[in-house]
């Protein structure tokens, strides 16, 4: 079976029985489009930002499609963050099913924290944050641009941000005061908040931990979390560590999946039934825990 077919295929198990919203999240302008109540097949380009610059960014793009073409619509859009050593691709298991779940997912290798990078720096992870402010203005602009495959695909007034471990940091490093408000909702895999993050405008937070995690301690995530102020839940994979969970096959995978896809459609989509879903999906004894915690 190919990965679109196993893609929509479990995207359809996930989805079944989800009906249109019809309004959305308080506080959030109405849905877009309706909420997607079937799997779409996954299409994937790649492009570079900025590629004259000393900063260039190749960015993998995953998006519903249709015939080999993007779905018809515009669809939500998620800058997703890799970690140190890491690529976008090794990301897969999760962004492929976010855009059969009706999201586009867009992940840039940073230059100098990616794996095969010329030249690695760790301290690098703090100007990640504004590469990923980067690719969001690149797709702003490539939505309106005449010709380009994604033009007129992207809702370009609803983006999130997510990543694992050192991509996790830039997804906070980039909830900071004075940001834009296309910037609507944040996930932070394994990692926690930076100098100055959570100091915006408040935003739905969701934090995935494991809770042997030896690499960034699940108290360097709980920290963050109790530092935000809009609607936060903290998934916590009992006894895991620092991502195994994000393989799909493996204990947790599910409850990951389930969580993050119905936080996103809670906070892209305006879809109440989602947000009302989210604590159950993510709860699996022995596997999983959810704590959930209001705005303030």
């Amino acid at each position: 079976m190919g990965i679109k077919r196993l893609v929509a295929v479990l995207m359809t198990t996930l989805l079944a029985g989800c009906a249109p919203a019809a309004t959305a999240a308080p506080g959030a302008p109405p849905p877009a489009r309706p909420v997607p109540a079937a799997a779409y097949a996954v299409g994937v380009r790649t492009f570079t930002v900025d590629p004259a610059s000393a900063r260039p960014l190749p960015v993998t793009v995953w998006y519903p499609a249709d015939g080999g073409a993007v779905a018809s619509g515009r669809f939500p859009v998620v800058i997703y963050s890799h970690g140190l050593y890491s690529l976008p691709e090794l990301h897969a298991g999760l962004t492929a099913r976010w855009a059969a779940a009706g999201f586009v997912v867009a992940a840039p290798a940073y230059p100098h924290t990616r794996r095969g990078a010329a030249r690695f720096s760790r301290a690098d992870v703090r100007h990640q944050p504004a590469d990923g402010w980067r690719v969001i203005r690149h797709l702003v602009r490539l939505d309106a641009r005449p010709g380009d495959p994604l033009a007129g695909h992207l809702d370009v007034a609803r983006f999130a941000a997510a990543g694992h471990s050192a991509g996790g940091f830039t997804t906070a490093g980039m909830f900071t005061s004075g940001r834009s408000g296309r910037l609507r909702a944040g996930i932070v895999i394994a990692g926690g908040g930076t100098a100055g993050s959570f100091a915006g405008p408040a935003a739905p937070l969701l934090f995935v931990h494991g809770t042997a995690d030896r690499i960034v301690p699940v108290t360097v995530g709980r920290a963050a979390y109790h530092r935000t102020t809009g609607p936060a839940y903290f998934l916590s994979l009992l006894g895991q560590g620092h991502g195994e969970y994000l393989t799909p096959g493996l204990p947790g995978f599910d409850q990951v999946l389930a969580t993050t896809t119905d936080f996103l459609r809670w906070t892209l989509y305006g879809d109440l039934a989602a947000g009302r879903r989210l604590p159950g999906n993510a709860s699996r004894p022995g596997v999983t825990a959810i704590e959930t915690r209001p705005a303030r």
